[in-house]
């Protein structure tokens, strides 16, 4: 095979750090190349220079091997020059593009319109519009003959096995089913090259599978070339041909993805012992709490429906249960951010028991800034340092010292090392992976000493090896910082390594509440599909 992409001692830094270190390897044509790493080992920032956005890198060349028509538009993998182009007939010539030089800015255009590409998370679909609509409008984007366009719509539909939602609103569908889409729209380019970055991150296994499948399949029909990036093995052991390891910003590995895994994997362990914890005394109490709204087409809805329990100090307390069963409401409600309908609900804030039931300075107001909230869905102030996103969440000015001191010491607790937690100080949240502000994002909790810390979805995005780094640093804190947790999860393995006890919802009630392996028990086959797949 041809080479299609040669990467040549490629750099890149932010401030003056370097995120990729001489990087260098070459993509074949058709070849497909998985790029595994744990997060912020500089996945995204590499896929980001070999697609042609964002910023040029800092130094080193990425050249593209083309077959390209002096015609018209139209650029192809070099194996083709000396072939006629098919859209306009002329002659087309070899050409090896340096992708980032500024002379051929022009050329890299035309690239980047002959390449497909696939996020972590953004689906970039016309939600409001029905799954044909969605390829349709794809295939009129590159100039497909309308004449046409509805076959060929209707083609790349069963192509990823989805001609049974062809009619189906967009926004409607489950993450796997919109993820398959994307891949239709992004197949409509006929593109020689697609770049997946972490394509399936938020699915659950099962659904993560079929998409792969969908992925090997496009690249076998159309003999595309594939890079994918991800910070789970099971991609590289289902889709890829050759895998390359990024640790820290190099290349620690190239090889089968057998032998890349082998290596992603050493020194990986959760073995650490952590001390018995002797649990304290009620910290929080909730008797018959209830949380009820109006809903013009339900009626009356009991989203929390006389629920009582019980947190003791120091206790890593799990809440779990399919979408819809009454956590979030009942996380809202314990920080503080719903009022509750009825019932109790007391906090000890020193020697007193404060009722969070009933507004004011001396109630709610009090025992509000000693509990700490890290919803799924957590932001960064972008334009700041993280330094300055740790700072800004305690809201009071200290010398810079005493506050880097501070963070540091936060973000460890957040699963980072005391290397990289104060490598990651001065730069700004764009900069890092998904996991690593994710731990940022925890370390604005933490560093606001809670007395009692809910976790909405702690480890939604985080690669295996991160979730134990995560799990460590929570049991960290309760050991050292005397912390309490209220884990709200559909993770059932990371609940069941971390939480003492854990309650079961189900319709606005708690329906089991004990030792979590008891509790995990009583979960359905149903319950466990559909929380795998949430």
């Amino acid at each position: 095979m041809k080479p299609l992409i040669t990467v040549d001692n490629l750099t890149m830094a932010f401030n003056g750090k370097e995120v990729l270190k001489n990087i260098s390897f070459t993509l074949k044509e058709g070849e497909i190349l998985g790029i595994i790493g744990r997060s912020g080992a500089g996945k995204t920032v590499f896929m980001h220079l070999l697609r042609g956005v964002d910023e040029p890198p800092t130094s080193g060349k990425i050249i593209y091997h083309m077959a390209v028509c002096d015609s018209c538009e139209y650029v192809t993998v070099q194996s083709h020059a000396g072939e006629a182009c098919p859209v306009c007939g002329a002659k087309m010539s070899a050409r090896d593009i340096d992708f980032w030089a500024p002379e051929n800015e022009a050329l890299k255009r035309r690239i980047m319109k002959r390449n497909a590409i696939m996020f972590q998370r953004t689906f970039a679909l016309y939600g409001n519009d029905r799954v044909i609509d969605n390829v349709l409008r794809a295939l009129d984007d590159v100039g497909y003959p309308a004449g046409k366009a509805i076959g060929r719509a209707a083609d790349l539909i069963d192509q990823v096995h989805l001609s049974h939602r062809m009619m189906h609103i967009a926004r409607d569908l489950s993450g796997g089913e919109k993820q398959r889409v994307v891949l239709a729209r992004q197949l409509a380019k006929e593109p020689f090259c697609l770049f997946a970055d972490e394509p399936t991150g938020t699915l659950d296994p099962k659904t993560a599978n079929l998409v792969h499948q969908m992925l090997e399949e496009a690249a076998k029909n159309t003999e595309m070339s594939m890079v994918v990036t991800s910070h789970f093995t099971q991609i590289l052991e289902d889709v890829v041909t050759r895998a390359v390891l990024l640790e820290n910003g190099e290349i620690k590995k190239i090889g089968t993805p057998d032998e890349v895994i082998q290596v992603f994997m050493e020194g990986f362990s959760d073995l650490e012992k952590f001390c018995e914890v002797e649990l304290g005394k009620e910290i929080l109490k909730t008797r018959e709490l209830t949380k009820r709204y109006i809903s013009v087409d339900r009626g009356l809805i009991k989203a929390v429906d006389l629920v009582s329990f019980e947190v003791y100090h120091k206790e890593i307390f799990g809440i779990i249960g399919t979408s819809g069963a009454g956590k979030t409401t009942l996380s809202k409600m314990i920080a503080g951010i719903i009022e509750p309908t009825s019932g109790d609900l007391v906090v000890l804030v020193g020697e007193d028991f404060v009722d969070m039931t009933k507004p004011g300075f001396d109630l709610r107001g009090r025992a509000k800034q000693y509990i700490g909230l890290l919803h799924q869905e957590y932001d960064l102030f972008p334009h700041r340092t993280i330094l300055d996103n740790l700072t800004d969440a305690i809201g009071l000015e200290y010398p810079k010292e005493l506050a880097m001191r501070k963070a540091i010491i936060t973000l460890k607790m957040a699963g980072f090392t005391e290397e990289k937690a104060r490598e990651v100080l001065e730069r700004l949240p764009s900069t890092l992976s998904e996991g690593e502000r994710h731990r940022v994002a925890l370390a604005q909790v933490l560093i606001r000493e809670p007395h009692i810390v809910v976790l909405d979805e702690p480890t939604g995005t985080m690669d295996p090896i991160t979730k134990v780094d995560v799990k460590h640093s929570i049991m960290h804190a309760r050991e050292e910082m005397e912390e309490t947790f209220i884990v709200v999860s559909h993770d059932m393995d990371f609940v069941r390594d971390i939480c003492d006890r854990c309650a079961l919802m189900r319709f606005g009630k708690i329906v089991k509440i004990g030792p979590t392996a008891e509790v995990l028990e009583e979960v359905t086959e149903q319950e466990r599909e559909r929380m795998a797949n949430e």
